[in-house]
């Protein structure tokens, strides 16, 4: 089933959607995206939003330049290697989530949010269990999520080549780990996530 407008369509005014990336990465930020999509969606872009992680990465990327090419009103936000260290990857990617919301350029009337649990934005929010599955705006935002986190650790990955970020976005590949275990873990690194908890317990870091 793809998803659709009908719960946007059941919301009074304007509505944004609201996913994130980057919760399960050893690497890198947490990134959200608010969407709000123009009240006439054309059909052909409409059906190139889905679950980013149901796309491949050339989808997405045509996904997204049709999104700046409609006039779709997006904000993006997020939280750091240290606010996640400090705060839990949850509450970070609801800050995440809060920071992109104050970055719309216009004040959304109620928002769907991907997810169960609420980020607190200051209007009526709608809570949407795989809502990127089932919602054109929280589609929209997954895949914006998407694109703007993994072009991030596609320019860490030119400063530390041998961990891969440019084709694992962070996340615990074969190679990655491979470096973690030869190289030591970097201040980009989730201090408090699995293989690199371990690895600074035992002393092991890159700088």
């Amino acid at each position: 089933m793809a998803p659709d407008l009908r719960l946007e369509n059941a919301c009074d005014g304007l509505v944004a959607g609201l996913d994130e990336a980057g919760c399960g990465p050893l690497a890198g930020p947490v990134v959200a995206a608010a969407v709000i999509l123009p009240r006439l969606l054309a059909p052909a872009l409409a059906a190139k939003l889905d679950d980013s992680k149901k796309l491949t990465a050339v989808q997405r990327q045509d996904a997204y330049a049709g999104l700046l090419a409609c006039g779709a009103v997006i904000g993006v936000g997020a939280a750091s290697v240290g606010e996640i260290l400090r705060l839990n990857i949850l509450h970070a990617r609801l800050l995440a989530m809060r920071r992109a919301f104050g970055r719309l350029e216009v004040s959304a009337d109620h928002a769907l949010v991907d997810g169960n649990r609420d980020p607190r934005l200051g209007c009526p929010t709608t809570l949407v269990v795989n809502g990127d599955a089932r919602c054109l705006s929280i589609a929209a935002a997954s895949i914006v999520a998407k694109v703007l986190r993994d072009r991030v650790m596609a320019r860490l990955h030119i400063r530390y080549p041998d961990y891969a970020w440019a084709t694992n976005a962070g996340y615990g590949s074969t190679v990655h780990r491979a470096a973690l275990q030869r190289l030591g873990v970097t201040r980009h690194h989730r201090a408090a996530f699995g293989t690199v908890r371990l690895l600074l317990a035992e002393g092991n870091a890159a700088g």
